[in-house]
């Protein structure tokens, strides 16, 4: 009985040391596993994301076609809707011959007189002159018969008469001639310039038209798909209004986030392999390309070391996606070696920043 009571005594101090040694070695695996391996791999969950726009056109007018549809894939440059064209192409066409009447004007100034509308000119003094000439002459000759006769063949007033037509004849053979020398000198530089620039707003105003006929088709500006399609024909599409939206396929993302603790194994330029659910047996490479500068889920001031490090900072890891396999908002894993050797940019980005 002895025996069996040191026994049982025994069992009763031993049992709880053991329970207590069990509990602290499940405590430390828990501990060693849960904080990892922190020469092994990094891991980071977060999302595929990447840019998008939408496109408005720069004009209010109707919607003739709407081209494309949610999905469509889409090449920079090509023509993703239309505006109605019926009031615009008459002004373009409008504006097209005012400027051809314009330049029209100006090559006449700048090419001067033709030669026949020279020689006409000629001709028109030699007449002038011709008839000065025989004004003058019946002039002389009743000035001459006055004379003679004292005054008795030619009264005063037809006299007077003939001495104002001869006047006048001379002065309208001077007018003819100064025509000539103005139709030989040609147009005056300032004709040519005044003419030059209604011929440049002219061109202006041509161009703006064209312009705006331009506008009524809206082009994509980038590689994309298509996302929304928002407007449809016949609805009136304004600057403020987008018609589609589309999702930039090129540069892709993972935003992800990691902790302080592992932040100093990360720079910009970091390789890293990304795999998602669909594919996880086929990982693709991508790069560090940003880090926060600011710790996230921060509420209030972090005092201690513990909580110090549970903060967590936002990193984005640009995706080499040939196969186009991601897509907008896709859980993903981030992995990246600890042991690999960091890679700073020449330009020694900053974190906070995108690398160019």
């Amino acid at each position: 009985m002895q025996v069996q009571d040191l026994l049982l005594t025994v069992n009763k101090k031993i049992v709880p040391v053991v329970i207590v040694g069990l509990l602290l070695l499940g405590l430390a695996a828990y501990w060693f596993f849960s904080r990892g391996d922190r020469s092994g791999a990094i891991v980071m969950y977060g999302n595929v994301d990447l840019r998008q726009v939408e496109l408005p056109f720069s004009d209010s007018e109707r919607i003739a076609a709407v081209l494309v549809e949610e999905g469509t894939k889409v090449k920079a440059g090509q023509v993703l809707a239309r505006l109605d064209s019926g009031r615009l192409v008459p002004r373009v066409q409008q504006a097209e011959a005012r400027v051809a009447a314009q330049s029209e004007a100006l090559r006449k100034l700048r090419n001067g007189a033709r030669p026949e509308e020279a020689a006409q000119a000629r001709a028109a003094v030699n007449a002038a002159q011709a008839e000065a000439a025989n004004a003058r002459s019946q002039f002389e000759r009743l000035r001459g018969i006055s004379e003679e006769s004292k005054g008795r063949a030619v009264s005063p007033q037809d006299l007077e008469a003939a001495s104002t037509a001869a006047r006048m004849s001379e002065a309208q053979a001077e007018n003819v001639r100064k025509a000539l020398e103005l139709t030989l000198a040609g147009p005056r530089r300032e004709d040519i310039d005044q003419a030059k620039a209604q011929l440049d707003a002219a061109q202006a105003d041509l161009a703006l038209l064209k312009r705006q006929l331009a506008d009524l088709e809206l082009i994509s500006p980038t590689d994309g798909v298509v996302r929304n399609r928002l407007m449809e024909p016949g609805e009136l599409a304004t600057p403020q209004r987008p018609i589609v939206s589309i999702a930039i396929t090129n540069p892709k993302w993972i935003r992800a986030y990691v902790s302080e603790a592992d932040l100093r194994h990360i720079r910009i330029g970091t390789p890293a392999s990304v795999t998602v659910d669909s594919a996880a047996d086929s990982p693709l490479r991508g790069t560090v390309k940003f880090i926060s500068s600011t710790a996230e889920f921060t509420p209030k001031t972090v005092q201690t070391e513990e909580l110090r490090t549970s903060l967590v900072y936002e990193v984005r890891v640009f995706v080499e996606d040939n196969d186009d396999r991601l897509r907008l908002g896709m859980p993903a894993t981030v992995t990246i070696d600890r042991a690999a050797p960091l890679q700073q940019p020449a330009d020694q980005q900053q974190p906070g920043e995108f690398a160019k």
